[in-house]
């Protein structure tokens, strides 16, 4: 089952209590049987619930930040989220829940880095969604705020969210000294370091085993093509 069958099937999320648990509550429209959601063979389960709520509240709530939220945003938040055309209206029912829920973001960013980890790798494929979806109609300055403060709220500090603020204003993706993260000239000793120590917190099945649902791992896979073509690049592959 995708995970939007599941929360349109079940308030499965109200076990995360707080603002994410309401959203979800309210949108699935039902009660759960918490003691039974509780049990330890359910952790990976709700922590894919928690993910997909802190992603659809944060992406409606970006979307609104410049004070419209477009259809063009809606559409890179499916591709982003992999919303399948038979999904779409359930994703379609949170999303706009999201952008009217009395809950402001902070609320949402808070408890997103309470239950899946402040600053997590998690939790940066998260924040790079919400500036892949605000690239869309160009950034405005509303939005680059909510982007750096949901940033720190996620639990970044302020030289990290530098440094994801450069990936998405100053791409580098032909500079693959600049996607690995080293200095020009560097040996071929620190090119793998560095590569195999960004394999380890951005690879996909990292992000799956962390407990981001299968339907959100296209950023995370994108991101880790760069990463494998910046290394191949840097004479890195068969050496």
């Amino acid at each position: 089952m995708s995970i939007w069958a599941t929360l349109a099937g079940t308030a499965i999320g109200l076990v995360v209590g707080g603002p994410l648990g309401a959203l979800a509550g309210a949108a699935a429209g039902g009660a759960i049987d918490a003691a039974r959601a509780r049990r330890p063979e359910r952790v990976q389960e709700r922590r894919r619930v928690a993910f997909t709520i802190a992603a659809i509240a944060l992406a409606a709530k970006m979307a609104r930040a410049d004070g419209e939220a477009t259809a063009a945003e809606f559409a890179t938040f499916q591709r982003l989220f992999h919303v399948e055309p038979r999904e779409a209206a359930n994703a379609r029912r949170f999303y706009d829940m999201a952008k009217a829920s009395i809950a402001g973001f902070e609320a949402y960013a808070a408890q997103a880095a309470d239950l899946l980890g402040p600053g997590s790798a998690t939790l940066e494929d998260l924040l790079d969604a919400l500036w892949l979806i605000a690239a869309v109609d160009g950034f405005h300055d509303a939005e680059l705020a909510f982007l750096d403060e949901v940033g720190a709220r996620l639990g970044f500090d302020a030289a990290a969210r530098a440094r994801i603020r450069r990936r998405h204003l100053m791409p580098a993706a032909d500079d693959p000294w600049a996607v690995l993260g080293i200095e020009p000239g560097a040996d071929l000793p620190a090119i793998r370091a560095a590569y195999h120590a960004l394999v380890k917190r951005y690879h996909p099945d990292r992000a799956l085993a962390e407990g981001v649902p299968a339907e959100f791992i296209r950023v995370a896979e994108t991101r880790m093509a760069e990463i494998n073509a910046a290394y191949a690049q840097l004479g890195g592959r068969g050496r």
